[in-house]
């Protein structure tokens, strides 16, 4: 079963986001329709709880990117506005 648990864990390091999600939601369907064993249960959880791990992780990533990108204009233009400030400042001063 490691080699199992280990090959898993390896597939869903390659998912997408989508397709994680999908294969969650399927996981979820079965886990709720019952008529597993218990093995077969925990097979799944365990399944679940991996492709949770991956969603998560691309979600946090989307976050980050987001951030950043909104974070990142404000930063150029205060470099940017630092120039533009002084001239203005220069104009305010002659007056």
């Amino acid at each position: 079963m490691t080699d199992e648990g280990t090959a898993t864990v390896a597939e869903t390091g390659t998912l997408g986001y989508e397709q994680a999600r999908d294969e969650l939601i399927e996981v979820v369907r079965r886990l709720e329709a019952g008529g597993t064993t218990l093995e077969e249960s925990l097979a799944l959880w365990e399944r679940g709880e991996e492709l949770a791990k991956v969603c998560r992780h691309w979600l946090e990533g989307a976050r980050a990117r987001l951030d950043a990108a909104l974070a990142g204009p404000p930063e150029k233009s205060a470099d940017g506005g630092s120039g533009s400030g002084s001239g203005s400042g220069s104009g305010d001063g002659s007056d």
